[in-house]
């Protein structure tokens, strides 16, 4: 059942809550020709879910923001229940967001609509966490959902792949922005539109911005990053320290599987470092990996950088249960980020 206006907090900004609804409203758009941006995320935002809002502002008529906590790129024993929620903080953010409007400099462009499903509007079939138990309609892009994050996540990328082809299909924007701390799905997602001949948005109006980061250690932003205690949260930096010690090394003309090792040194040096100011804190490696950027797939441990073309260097790690992801991009970005 969809919220009702009571139950939803009060804001300046439209909220449709119904595929119906929204639709009303696309229609609207279409007819004056309007272009849209898009920008979907799972709420609780923060600095790196505005950037995005504020590129969408400046390049669209109007920008419509989803909050939709996806239960299908949960696994049973992931954080869907304590995932944070904060719909009135969130819209109280966008109603903050004003930039000129690149037509008419006097006047101001603000997020023109929320759309905030509920579960069942967006699996009308019903789902459960458990994939053996799911029934329905499901979207994979086969060959490139098991690498990296879906190494450790295997039915990740199946739940992302499905929502956002689904909020496509609602939203039908004329561009849509991801984040590079997700850079494997942004990049699966622009193949997903390529794939299914998508035309809202094309694949090259799926616009891939870099990673905002804490202005003082460079950890990148996320939604998870509110689960680290201040023991945590001074030590979170480790990973994005790992990933640079790599870059170094790699941009030195060591291997792959040298540069790797560079990495997991940090990790191993800021743990024992960590043990023995007593912060009680604790760290495991998930992984830190090198794979190509078209495929995804493993580079080799003796590739040099000269023998290759762009690589994403990434990794995840666990600060006590919050795992943290980050990745860095070496080689020529052009035509990945914009």
């Amino acid at each position: 059942m969809a919220l009702s206006s009571t139950q939803l907090p009060q804001s300046t900004i439209p909220i449709f809550t119904t595929i119906a609804d929204y639709r009303v409203w696309r229609r609207q758009a279409f007819k004056g020709g309007k272009s849209v941006g898009f920008v979907p995320t799972m709420g609780a935002l923060h600095e790196g879910h505005l950037s995005l809002v504020r590129r969408s502002l400046a390049e669209n008529d109007l920008t419509v923001v989803s909050i939709f906590v996806n239960p299908a790129q949960f696994a049973p024993h992931e954080d869907l229940g304590t995932y944070p929620r904060t719909l009135p903080h969130d819209l109280e953010l966008l109603e903050a967001e004003a930039v000129p409007a690149s037509t008419a400099p006097s006047s101001l462009h603000t997020p023109t609509a929320v759309f905030a499903p509920t579960v069942s509007e967006m699996y009308p079939s019903g789902i459960v966490q458990n994939v053996t138990e799911q029934k329905g309609t499901f979207v994979e892009v086969k060959g490139y959902g098991h690498q990296m994050e879906g190494m450790s996540r295997p039915t990740f990328f199946r739940g992302v792949a499905t929502v956002v082809t689904k909020l496509f299909n609602v939203v039908q924007p004329t561009h849509a922005y991801f984040g590079q701390k997700d850079i494997q799905q942004a990049l699966l997602l622009k193949r997903l539109c390529r794939d299914l001949l998508l035309s809202h948005p094309e694949p090259q109006n799926l616009h891939i911005i870099p990673t905002a980061r804490d202005p003082v250690d460079g950890l990148a932003l996320s939604s998870r990053n509110a689960y680290l205690t201040p023991e945590g949260r001074a030590v979170a930096s480790t990973l994005r320290l790992a990933l640079q010690a790599a870059q170094s090394a790699w941009a030195a003309g060591l291997s792959k599987g040298e540069s790797i090792e560079k990495a997991t040194a940090v990790v191993d040096a800021k743990g024992k470092e960590a043990e023995e100011k007593g912060l009680g804190v604790s760290m495991k490696l998930d992984y830190v990996q090198m794979n190509d950027a078209q495929t995804f797939e493993v580079l080799d441990s003796g590739v040099k950088r000269d023998q290759t073309e762009l690589v994403i260097l990434s990794g995840a790690l666990y600060v006590d249960k919050t795992r943290l992801i980050d990745n860095i991009l070496l080689g020529d970005t052009s035509g990945v980020l914009e």
